[in-house]
Order: structure tokens, then sequence, then C-alpha cells
């Protein structure tokens, strides 16, 4: 109870502090970047190298109140089917630009709801994906599925066009809890459509629970994990309900007063983290957990995990793209991204130019502080050899950094001749830890940032 309380007062579940699946997170991008600098960045990619792609369908048949991604409802498949033939517009414009022999290590449909898309359109948009950037020997293509919207003609163009990764959403299982945030999901759809999936021969699969909802409880936590681990994923989220009514309307159909307390979230996660432990996965930074044979584990294992817009990835390109609306792309030189509304967006590429709207180019200790926070996130401590070999930065301006960091957490970090480590029952905080090294979170200072 005592490391309950301290991590309640120290604001970990109800700090408003990013995820950092980029530095800087995106709300500090700014409008500077537009699509002449997005398009010289295509422009620089080594010729013959590997790059990933991610596409971005907003689309969703419905739009459940627990979701803060950029979605749009639709009733019927017109939408869906223009909106496809403007991603083939943008991946005509990015093929036009990219240096001769490009290929896909990794390519990610997410949304929304891509399996909105009919076979046909699946088959049409792979296509022209493929066409434009061929896939990579042993690439990842992996898609998010919705076991609601999901059939045999999908799933037959789906493996076909080449999928052999497929992430399933599962928020929880309890029916009292779909009910309170408009999520209505059986376990015995996600199981036919899992087996569905391993029928068509994808055999590699992620899947998401969420922790922090309303009226969930140890008990239903431990129902519906157990339920999970019985499909037996390779890999599993377990994100932290975020509740954010203020910057995702459909938020506030959830009643605040039906959500756990501070104490009661991290027993949540705990009860969560347990389960996967006890059932042989591996913990993967913040909150992801995989099978020892599952590519995260050897990357963590090899010291090669990283953070992207997905997550955790071991995914090795320099280089990742995205396709549609909102989505970011990152470079070796900032990020980019398109415009978050489908209108402009849409506008932008009928008008043959790409949609970049705003983004962030690198400059003085960004890749720097970078680093360091991603190594914080998937390891959970810094190395100080690496530091001063890949970065110029001088061994007292790194202990200055790292003194910050111990002044604001005291006694929850450890710094020794090898570098600073945060201590396993400080783990929980290791978003707040990593804020220490933000530059540009103004929260720092009392003034707040989002999610």
């Amino acid at each position: 109870m005592e490391q309950k309380a301290q991590l309640a007062e120290l604001g970990l579940f109800d700090a408003k502090v990013p995820r950092y699946t980029s530095y800087p997170a995106a709300p500090h991008f700014g409008k500077g970047t537009d699509s002449a600098q997005f398009s010289g960045w295509i422009s620089r990619i080594p010729p013959g190298s590997s790059i990933s792609l991610y596409v971005h369908v907003p689309f969703c048949r419905r739009l459940c109140w627990f979701c803060a991604c950029r979605t749009q409802g639709t009733r019927s498949g017109a939408p869906v089917e223009a909106y496809v033939q403007v991603l083939k517009a943008e991946i005509a414009l990015l093929k036009r630009r990219l240096p001769d022999g490009i290929t896909l290590s990794r390519l990610h449909w997410g949304g929304g709801t891509p399996t909105l898309l009919s076979a046909e359109l699946i088959r049409d948009l792979a296509g022209a994906i493929t066409g434009a950037v061929p896939l990579a020997p042993r690439a990842e293509f992996s898609v998010e599925i919705d076991p609601n919207e999901i059939g045999e003609r999908r799933l037959e163009a789906l493996a076909e066009a080449g999928m052999n990764r497929a992430s399933v959403g599962v928020q929880d299982f309890d029916s009292t809890i779909q009910q309170a945030i408009g999520r209505f999901q059986s376990f015995e759809a996600t199981r036919d459509a899992i087996d569905q999936l391993r029928a068509h021969g994808i055999r590699s699969l992620n899947a998401d629970i969420l922790y922090g909802l309303p009226h969930q409880t140890p008990a239903i936590m431990t129902e519906s994990v157990q339920k999970l681990l019985s499909l037996t994923p390779d890999r599993a989220a377990v994100y932290g309900y975020a509740h954010v009514p203020w910057m995702a309307g459909r938020q506030s159909m959830i009643r605040s007063d039906t959500l756990p307390t501070p104490e009661a979230r991290l027993e949540l996660f705990e009860t969560a983290r347990q389960l996967f432990l006890w059932d042989g996965y591996r913990e993967i930074g913040i909150d992801h957990f995989a099978r020892p044979h599952d590519g995260l584990a050897v990357a963590q294992r090899t010291g090669r995990l990283r953070r992207n817009f997905q997550g955790y990835t071991d995914d090795p390109a320099e280089v990742l793209i995205g396709i549609g609306a909102s989505a970011i792309s990152r470079f070796p030189q900032g990020y980019a991204q398109n415009a978050p509304a489908t209108s402009a967006y849409v506008r932008a590429i009928r008008g043959g130019q790409f949609a970049t709207a705003r983004g962030h180019a690198f400059g003085g200790e960004d890749l720097l502080r970078a680093r360091l926070i991603e190594a914080l996130m998937c390891d959970f401590r810094i190395c100080r050899e690496e530091i001063l070999t890949r970065f110029a930065v001088t061994g007292d301006r790194l202990e200055q950094m790292f003194a910050i960091a111990v002044t604001a957490f005291p006694g929850m970090l450890t710094v020794s001749a090898a570098g600073l480590e945060i201590r396993d029952e400080a783990r929980p905080l290791t978003r707040m830890i990593a804020r220490s090294f933000d530059a540009y979170d103004l929260s720092t200072s009392g003034h707040g940032t989002a999610i």
C-alpha cells in the first residue's frame, strides 16, 4: 500500500505525460514542416535501403467511446472506396520521388478499421503499395483486425497480399464494461476470428487489452486476461485507458465516477502483468509482453528494441513513412504529419501534392534527448558509453542531465559508471522519469501538456 500511495501522490495515473512514441511528442510539432521539405527528406533516403510504411484508414462502422484515435464513422462503403483511391494517388506521388531500389521491411495497416475494406479494395490497395515499393525478404506485413468486421473473402485477400501478422484489439471481455465503453465484442467472436486467421496461415498474433476502464476490478481483469491467454497471442499490449474527454469528445459518454482510482489502476495493471509472466511471457518495456520466440523479445535480449508510433518495435528501418489522413512519418531529419482532417488530406492529394501539414525538423539536442528517452522507455537504463560515443555531448553535460532526473525522483534512480538506471520498484514511473529529459514538455514547469 505504501508504494501505491507514493505512486499516486506523484500523479502517475492522471499526469498528462507523453507516451513517447516520438520525441518531441506530436503535440509539439509545428507548422514549419511542409510538403516540399517532406519531399526533400524522401529524396535523401539511401538508394537500395529498406523503409517502413504505415497506412491509416480512419473509418469505423461504429465509434467506440473509449477511443481517442483519429477516426470517423461510416455506414456505407462509398467513403471508404473513395478514400482508397486517394491513398493510391498518394502512393503514386511517393513512388515518383523515392530513390531506386527501396523495399519495405515493415508494412502496417491501422485505423480506424482497415478491415472495413472489401476484398476487392484490399487487393487493389495492396497491389498499389507493393507495385510502388516491394516487400523485402522476410518483411512483416501487419493489419489491425476487428473481429466484428472481418470475413472469409477479406481474410483470403489479406493472406494473398502477404499479411503475416495480425493485431486484434480486445480491450476487455466483460459485458458490463463493454456496455460502458460502447465496444461490443464477445470472446467467441474474437476466438473465431483468430481461428480463421490461423487457418489462413497467419501465425503471428498481437493483442491489446486495457486497464483503468469503468467498473473494472482485479477479478474482471483476471478473467479477461485468462481468456486472452487461451488464444495464445505471440505478444500483447496492456495499455492504460486515458480519460481525456476534452480531447476526444466521445469519451464524455463514459462516466468519470465509474473509473478506478489511481491505486486501483496500479492493481489492475499488476494483476494483468503477473498473469502474463506466470504464463511464460517476457516483459517488454512499460506495457508489452511477448513470448520468448517473438521478435520483440529477441530485440530486447539483443539490445535492438525501439520505440515508434505503434509502440515497441523490432523494426530496423531508419525511415517510417505514413500514408493517409493524420499519418506521421519519421526520417533521420525529423517528423512530418499529414493533415489530420480527412477532407484537407484529400484536397491536398487530389491537388497533386503531399498533404504534409506540420512536423518537426531535428536540431540542437533533439537526437540526443530522443535517444535518452527511448533508452529509458525500452531498457529502463541509459548506457553512458553509448551516449558519449554516438553523440557530441560531454561527460559533464550528460551528468548535468542525469542530475535533473535524480533530483526530480529521489531514491528511484541509480547513477554509476555504466550510466543511469531506473530501479525496479520505480518502473511504473518510467514515462514521468523520461519527461525529465524532455526539453519541450512545459508540464515540468507547471503548464501541462497533452497525452
